[in-house]
């Protein structure tokens, strides 16, 4: 008896001396396998939109813009990826302060470190999180863009960017997904960003669009896209990027993630057969381009859905999708005449209204038991409150927006004038060309690296950009 005594109070001291380190590592325990998923799926998520969306809007612009277009989501991605390590992610998923946004307690990444947080995922760093909800901050601002393309100067489009992510997605972020949003704590359910991502970006290009007006001569000229391959290789990009989009928003290698993969692609491919079936009836043909909007909007639509929806209703939210955003982009947006240049209110506005209220019908808790029930499952409350986010989102996108671009307008002029419209934004804002057949005496191959400094002689620019 006297030898076990003196044995345990022999270990006794080792023990103590152990016991910090094992309560360390049950208190953060980063899975590898985890966090390896989380990081692909962030760099999947970065291909969206470079090149993705770059591509995308690039080949569906007049050949005189196609670089100014790129350079709004290349420089996007440089621009917020600074903005969200400095205060975006602090504001987006810091502290709650009264609901509505994050303290500023991470200003810098401050505390934001190896070790997981376990309010927003526990098995990987709090850092791969970070980085993670990153590149939707960086893709949103960027599908704005596809509203306001060929008219918007550079100047007041830097500003507006940085004001809108700092004042529009951020805080929008924290209602639906930072702990104590408002919207998170009355039960929304948006699993990849429907009204965080594309609703909000979907309005506030339409806001934008109607506030710098139609491109000189729309309606009357044609606008039609340049290079159309570019566009069907960057909703290729967008197609593959999604999966991390969607399948990432697990936030773990789990079955969560793999039916939130098929659930994507499910819906892409319904909506891309559905957008093609319904042109081919109206105009008599089916287009590439309308193939590549049509899985485009699927992806829009199954994005607040896709964790919480089986593969069924994948398919009808895909079919519905097709179907909704062609008659936005063809129909109701002629009709109206307002001059949204690459349909991102139709696509993004239209479908991510869509995917939520959808997400309201379908959502079960079979397939996410974190989620809750739709209406199609026995819960309607669960319709209203996915309403309550939409109309939220649209309205606070839409004020803020507007008046951001008022402040904008004060220090920037916001468009470009005629001239400059005239002779395409990538001459006038950046002094170069994309096509160096665009440009008398210039080598070919050169243009890239054409500065102010070394003009070269430009064609008439009517002549030249048609």
């Amino acid at each position: 008896m006297k030898r076990r005594l003196a044995f345990s109070l022999y270990l006794l001291p080792l023990v103590l001396l152990a016991a910090p380190g094992l309560a360390w590592a049950g208190e953060a325990k980063v899975d590898s396998g985890d966090t390896s998923f989380v990081l692909i799926s962030t760099a999947l998520v970065m291909i969206m939109t470079l090149p993705g969306v770059a591509l995308f809007y690039g080949g569906m612009v007049r050949r005189k813009n196609t670089l100014s277009t790129i350079m709004q989501s290349l420089f996007i991605m440089a621009l917020i990826s600074v903005q969200w390590v400095l205060w975006g992610y602090s504001i987006a998923f810091g502290p709650d302060k009264a609901h509505l946004f994050g303290s500023l307690a991470w200003l810098g990444l401050n505390g934001v470190g190896q070790t997981p947080n376990a309010d927003y995922a526990a098995t990987i760093p709090a850092q791969a999180f970070m980085a993670f909800q990153m590149m939707f901050a960086v893709i949103t601002p960027a599908l704005i863009t596809g509203s306001i393309a060929e008219r918007m100067r550079f100047p007041a489009f830097v500003a507006f960017t940085l004001l809108w992510a700092t004042f529009v997605y951020d805080p929008l972020a924290h209602w639906v997904w930072g702990m104590g949003g408002w919207l998170r704590n009355l039960g929304a359910l948006d699993f990849a960003g429907g009204t965080v991502v594309h609703i909000s970006s979907g309005i506030s290009g339409l806001v934008a669009a109607l506030m710098l007006g139609r491109r000189k001569g729309y309606g009357t000229e044609p606008m039609v896209p340049h290079n159309l391959p570019f566009t069907v290789l960057g909703a290729a990009l967008l197609w593959f990027g999604w999966f991390g989009f969607n399948a990432g928003s697990a936030l773990a290698a789990n079955g969560l993630a793999a039916s939130a993969f098929v659930a994507t692609n499910t819906a892409a491919a319904a909506a891309a057969l559905s957008w093609v079936c319904a042109e081919w009836l109206h105009h008599g043909k089916p287009t590439v381009l309308g193939g590549a909007s049509g899985l485009v909007a699927g992806l829009v639509a199954i994005t607040p859905a896709s964790g919480f929806v089986g593969p069924m209703p994948a398919v009808l939210i895909g079919l519905a999708a097709g179907v909704v955003c062609y008659l936005a982009v063809s129909v109701v947006k002629s009709r109206l005449g307002y001059d949204d240049s690459l349909d991102a209110f139709g696509v993004h506005g239209i479908g991510g209204t869509l995917g939520a209220l959808a997400t309201g019908l379908f959502a079960s808790r079979l397939v996410n038991p974190a989620g809750a029930d739709g209406l199609f499952f026995g819960n309607p409350h669960q319709f209203l409150i996915q309403l309550i986010g939409v109309l939220s989102s649209w309205v606070f996108a839409a004020a803020a927006t507007f008046v951001i671009l008022k402040v904008v307008g004060l220090f920037f002029k916001l468009r470009a004038d005629e001239d400059e419209e005239v002779q395409g934004l990538d001459f006038t804002q950046h002094g170069e060309e994309a096509y160096s057949d665009m440009v008398l005496g210039a080598p070919l191959g050169t243009m890239s690296g054409m500065t102010a400094a070394a003009p070269a002689v430009k064609v008439s620019a009517k002549g030249a950009n048609a």
